[in-house]
């Protein structure tokens, strides 16, 4: 490191640190009345919002929670969600947002590895709790989180119902001041391997990611999508990182912010429509059952805009979206990433061009949004060249990406392999800097000697107007190693075979999209298709599903 010169601060110059309390006071200056809607029970405003976190500080505190402890919330998205997120870290305690999407024995193995020592419970979830509690090594107390009357539960160790505790308590706190490089929040990723592993992140961090996200939303002409004026509906969960972070930038900015609980299509459409929404994220899955609702049916949705993450953001779906209305652009981003690092931005050239090259460019991962490096290496981590064409893992440097894996340091080593982060993708970087995924390393499907994109496919399938959803994977073949195989969804009345999808697909080969070898020779027509906890496909529960097919001869393989 360079010997630079340093010059000590004036003897009472105060050092400011990057605290997320800091996040919270922001957005009552510019907004006081806008409000924080909670389905259609709860709504009230910026100056209660922060007299709420104090009344929750207070109540954890008398509760025994101190700086350093993990308090553990289960709980579907809700203005509780939001007061959570601030009051404990504020304390100087770890928050820990539970997937309560995962298995009992996951949810178990999560909290007694994050050692929480106090849960906040919704009603909803205490059969889980109460079938995992004698399993749990390290609760002490919990709070119960309810929507209705009910003020007591068969709850290990409760400290009560959080309401009638919040009206209990004091409406103020004096937060202190503390090391920014402490600990604010952690949370367990949702592999399809193993246990979740866990992640976590400091207050300097999510005090930089809010400030990057927020720079890039607002101030970016090529694609900008939100500012304080907007009304910011989360449809990513609040126990999936941080709802991708915009609570704390919609907090800072003091936008009207509305919370859907659990997530419904139908009440989401309502509550669009309601609370006039304009802002959202969430993964493709979401966007097609929104879509779908019988509520969305004929409804226009100018105005609402999308950013889509996750998982990769298929053209037909994009054009769906846009005919009905929507403003759609993507966004990049991991657990272990905060979780933005890059998004969709429509530069001069691509303004200037058509319209398809301005979808084509919506459609990648986007350039990196402000402090964040990136580059694609190849298997023995050199570095490949930025010109749209070269192809390898993309690894990457910024101020808010975990430091490490959670007591897991064999792991933890692998993910910062060379000082940068390694994302598992395959990508391309252009020479403007946008990044393209091409695929997951371990979906890319290895045949005859060359690489195919997953997610190339699934866009080109997609393309078929009978498809409504479809999942590529590489399945074994003695031949060519590994053949790629479709399971679609079908819209409502339509047919498909195999037959029909090669025909569908050979335009693309003449054009050099795929070769020939790309085409799926066997496809599975389907209900659903397998997702995580968190939207995205789940490509191990598929691979297991076809090779279960294949052993069965089931009929519902279509082959060439």
């Amino acid at each position: 490191m360079l010997q630079t010169r340093v010059i000590p601060p004036a003897e009472n110059a105060y050092q400011y640190p990057l605290l997320i309390k800091s996040l919270l006071l922001s957005g009552v200056r510019y907004e006081r009345n806008r409000e924080i809607v909670y389905r259609d029970k709860v709504r009230y405003t910026y100056p209660t919002l922060i007299e709420r976190v104090a009344r929750l500080a207070n109540v954890l505190s008398a509760a025994g929670v101190k700086a350093g402890d993990t308090v553990g919330v289960m709980d579907w998205d809700s203005h509780r969600y939001l007061e959570c997120m601030f009051a404990i870290p504020m304390l100087g305690a770890v928050l820990q947002t539970i997937n309560i999407r995962l298995s009992p024995e996951q949810i178990t193995y999560t909290m007694n590895h994050a050692g929480a020592k106090f849960v906040l419970c919704n009603s909803e979830f205490i059969p889980v709790f109460n079938g995992i509690a004698a399993h749990l090594h390290s609760v002490q107390k919990t709070i119960l989180l309810t929507d209705g009357e009910e003020k007591t539960a068969d709850l290990f160790n409760l400290v009560g119902e959080y309401e009638s505790l919040l009206a209990a308590a004091s409406p103020c706190y004096d937060f202190q001041d503390f090391d920014e490089n402490s600990v604010a929040t952690t949370f367990y990723t949702s592999g399809t391997t193993g246990n979740p592993k866990g992640v976590y992140f400091t207050h300097r961090q999510l005090v930089l990611h809010t400030l990057a996200v927020s720079t890039t939303l607002g101030s970016l002409d090529g694609n900008r999508i939100m500012g304080n004026s907007d009304v910011y509906m989360p449809i990513t969960p609040m126990f999936h990182v941080h709802a991708w972070g915009m609570p704390f930038a919609a907090t800072m900015l003091g936008l009207k912010q509305v919370y859907p609980g659990r997530y419904d299509p139908e009440f989401l459409v309502e509550l669009w429509k309601k609370e006039k929404v304009t802002f959202s994220h969430c993964v493709p899955t979401i966007l097609q059952m929104v879509l779908n609702a019988k509520a969305a049916q004929g409804v226009d949705f100018k105005g609402w805009k999308l950013i889509i993450g996750g998982s990769a953001l298929n053209r037909s779906l994009f054009l769906n979206a846009k005919e009905r209305g929507m403003h759609l652009t993507t966004a990049y981003g991991m657990s272990e990433t905060g979780p933005i690092i890059s998004g969709a931005y429509l530069n001069d050239g691509d303004l200037a061009g058509t319209e398809d090259q301005r979808t084509a460019s919506l459609l990648k991962a986007g350039v990196p949004v402000p402090l964040v490096q990136a580059r694609i290496i190849d298997a023995e981590g050199k570095s490949l060249p930025h010109d749209g064409h070269a192809q390898g893992e993309l690894v990457l440097r910024a101020p808010w990406l975990t430091m490490a894996y959670f007591n897991e340091p064999e792991k933890s080593a692998e993910l910062w392999e060379g000082g940068w982060l390694h994302t598992g993708d395959v990508a391309a970087i252009g020479t403007g800097g946008a990044i393209e995924i091409r695929d997951r390393i371990k979906d890319v499907i290895k045949t005859g000697g060359e690489w195919i994109s997953s997610l190339e496919l699934e866009d080109l399938i997609s393309r078929h107007p009978a498809v409504r959803e479809v999942a590529v994977v590489g399945i074994p073949d003695e031949r060519w190693g590994e053949t790629p195989f479709a399971l679609v969804v079908l819209r409502d009345g339509e047919s498909l075979d195999a037959a029909s999808l090669q025909m569908h697909m050979l335009p693309f080969v003449d054009q050099g999209r795929i070769n020939k070898w790309g085409i799926p020779r066997s496809i599975a027509l389907v209900s659903e298709i397998p997702k995580t906890s968190v939207g995205k496909l789940d490509k191990k529960v598929i691979r297991l599903q076809i090779a279960q097919w294949q052993t069965e001869g089931s009929s519902v393989i279509s082959s060439l």
